[in-house]
């Protein structure tokens, strides 16, 4: 018999995966993205204590198509600077099972190249 996959129950096994090994300290947070079809989201979580340090979104953006690339860059930007705001430097990437490629890319580097290190 075959049966149809589901995307997100596949990209949800990757990420349990990936968790194993990326976990967020208070010294190094986890910058973890979330990507649907109309938004893209990004927290900055301590696992430690189970806490989100700060978060962004392409919620509130205006002028620019909310499921782009532009928007991502955007929200990379945004998180980058809230984090900074909180005394946040170091982080490390948790691309939440997505591949690194498109909007998830272009996040985390508009991250990168407004300050954030990971």
């Amino acid at each position: 018999m075959i049966t149809k996959l589901d995307k997100n129950k596949v990209r949800k096994k990757r990420h349990a995966r990936v968790r194993v090994k990326v976990q967020g300290t208070p010294e190094v947070p986890r910058l973890n993205v979330y990507r649907s079809n109309t938004n893209i989201y990004a927290q900055i979580i301590d696992d430690t204590k189970g806490v989100t340090l700060a978060q962004a979104s392409s919620l509130k953006l205006e002028n620019v198509s909310k499921s782009s690339v532009e928007a991502a860059k955007e929200v990379g930007k945004l998180i980058a600077e809230v984090a900074k705001t909180k005394g946040i430097e170091k982080v490390v990437f948790d691309r939440g099972g997505y591949l690194y490629h498109g909007r998830v890319k272009a996040l985390a580097e508009a991250a990168r190249e407004n300050g954030l290190v990971f």
